[in-house]
């Protein structure tokens, strides 16, 4: 199981900032979270930068046990 970490929009979404999702490949973990959060969540995920262990990372990248993939929703808002 890797670990997927879920922020701002796509935690609300999930109900949970953070979990234990089976894959083989970044795209697998994906997927099966798409299947565990259902659509308000694979809305969201279509507008998210993926990252695994802090750094930008393709879906077709190999993930293991050891491995964390965070799903980074586009933040809006600043200072006036």
């Amino acid at each position: 199981m890797v670990v997927l970490r879920l922020f701002a929009a796509a935690r609300d979404a999930a109900g949970t900032g953070r979990d234990e999702v089976p894959g083989a490949t970044v795209g697998a973990v994906l997927e099966a979270a798409q299947d565990r959060y259902g659509d308000a969540f694979t809305a969201i995920l279509g507008h998210c930068q993926i990252w695994c262990n802090g750094v930008p990372c393709a879906e077709s990248d190999a993930v293991g046990e050891a491995d964390e993939v965070a799903v980074l929703p586009p933040v809006s808002g600043g200072m006036t």
